[in-house]
């Protein structure tokens, strides 16, 4: 394994890792060729610690375990000591396991929420997050010269040792000691608390049964849906959104139709457990636009916990108004969990990060977003209030005088031909009326950013790596957010 290889044109790391198609842009040679520079670039910027071990997991897609096995291979070939997951877990489990095992990082075989035909490799640091964005052009860079002698950076010339791990221990011990543990089993052996969880044939299959360990006598208020292996995702996306769970929706309100009494919550996971959404009493869906505000009051006012809301340029403008009640500072940065890391490792205190996709991360844990431990925070707010998380929304909308709708398209475009055109025209910062609506204000740190002057705001942003329009509005109403989507996607159409 020397001199030039031609097996890596565009391999490129996006807002969180590698990903490609099977068997066409993410293949074992590929993988063998890759992982490797990213365990140097790991060493070169973690190897201070005096570590020599890179954990290596993976979730529950197809030849996700080969895909894991091949990696630690090619690690362990220049002489590095591997952790290999002896089972599938959550990305998060990967990288609680770099910080709590002092490793180098993790290398994470995984597509998140990629449909089926997706594979891919994410890195964490040794700090337990994604790397940073500079870390990944590093490995890029020295994929791109194809330079990388794989003997010269061997270590002391010694084939490492490949070790595996139970990945899920340690994590789910570390996410029991955050939360009152206690009060949610309590709620739920008393017969006032129903959960239900989509894992979306994902790597949170069995999870919060392994965290919670319920006795025998209450598991049947526990409900997993889609829990077996399914490397087609059920022709759909292991993507929290609604239109993937029409089963969680048919359970959670024939049960609440059965049991009108009872307190339900139904949570969704992504393919790699890093992303949630939820579902209240009354089947309606609950995006991390609404769980975020609910958190953010639970831990500031419940639990005392001080320091930044982080959130992204995309999430709704109810999280700095939550955020105000409790006197908490607010911190902006442009869309992709690895910006929040950034900011959580600054050594400002973090109270929450959260992006509107679904990931949430926690200033007393790791600085990665983690949906089984957003999920039993949850769950405690739920438990010591006695609400269903509807009313837990309600009441903060009342406390805030602010009431909103959110919702997200994607629109294609006929080639990057056009996005360029687009993207010349959004410069110049010529939309001065929305929808009927006057612009206020418009800033670019992330896409462009409208707010209109009846409070609503619109976003585009682009895709890094096809002819894709991201489109994002809040509005007062559901049919002012549609009718202001509608009208930027026509408007866009010109450029076509």
């Amino acid at each position: 394994m020397h001199g030039k290889s031609t097996l890596h044109p565009h391999i490129r790391f996006g807002t969180d890792g590698w990903r490609g198609i099977i068997a066409d842009d993410f293949t074992f040679d590929r993988l063998a060729v890759a992982a490797p520079i990213a365990a140097h670039i790991l060493r070169e910027t973690f190897g201070d610690s005096g570590s020599n071990t890179i954990v290596v997991g993976y979730d529950r897609r197809f030849m996700s375990d080969a895909f894991a096995k091949r990696t630690a291979e090619s690690v362990a070939a220049i002489g590095f000591d591997v952790l290999l997951a002896d089972g599938f877990a959550p990305t998060p489990a990967f990288s609680w396991a770099a910080y709590d095992r002092k490793a180098l990082g993790a290398l994470v075989i995984t597509a998140s929420h990629n449909p089926a035909n997706y594979s891919g490799l994410k890195i964490k640091g040794a700090f337990g997050g994604s790397v940073s964005p500079d870390v990944t052009a590093k490995v890029e860079e020295i994929l791109e010269r194809g330079d990388f002698v794989y003997e010269s950076h061997h270590l002391d010339k010694r084939v490492g040792k490949i070790e595996t791990f139970d990945a899920w221990a340690s994590y789910c011990q570390a996410l029991r000691s955050k939360v009152n543990i206690e009060a949610i089993k309590e709620a739920i052996a008393a017969g006032k608390l129903t959960v239900f969880a989509d894992v979306m044939h994902g790597a949170a299959a069995g999870g919060l049964a392994k965290v919670l360990e319920l006795p025998s006598t209450t598991q049947a208020n526990l409900i997993e849906i889609n829990g077996d292996s399914d490397p087609l995702f059920g022709g759909g996306a292991p993507e929290p959104l609604p239109r993937y769970i029409a089963e969680l929706f048919r359970q959670v309100k024939t049960y609440h139709h059965d049991h009108p009494d009872q307190t339900l919550v139904g949570f969704v996971f992504d393919g790699d457990a890093d992303r949630i959404a939820a579902v209240d009493s009354e089947g309606n869906f609950l995006s991390s636009q609404i769980l975020i505000p609910i958190l953010l009051e639970h831990l500031a006012k419940h639990r005392g916990f001080q320091g930044e809301l982080i959130k992204t340029i995309s999430g709704s403008d109810l999280m700095p108004k939550v955020a105000a009640l409790f006197n908490l500072p607010v911190y902006e940065t442009p869309v992709g969990y690895k910006y929040i890391a950034e900011r959580m490792l600054s050594g400002i205190p973090c109270l929450l990060g959260g992006e509107e996709s679904g990931g949430i991360g926690y200033g007393n844990h790791i600085p990665e977003r983690d949906a089984l431990l957003s999920a039993l925070y949850v769950l405690e707010a739920i438990a010591e209030s006695k609400k269903d998380l509807s009313i837990l929304y309600s009441d903060l909308q009342k406390q805030t005088n602010f009431v909103s709708h959110y919702d997200r398209i994607d629109k294609k475009l006929s080639g990057m031909a056009a996005r360029e055109k687009l993207v010349a025209t959004l410069q110049q910062f010529s939309l001065t009326e929305i929808a009927g609506r006057k612009v206020i204000e418009a800033k670019a740190p992330d896409g462009f950013k409208f707010r209109l002057v009846d409070g609503s705001w619109l976003l585009i942003r682009f895709s890094g790596t096809e002819p894709l329009l991201r489109l994002y509005c809040e509005a007062s109403t559901p049919e002012l957010v549609h009718k202001t989507l509608n009208w930027i996607s026509n408007w866009a159409e010109q450029f076509n």
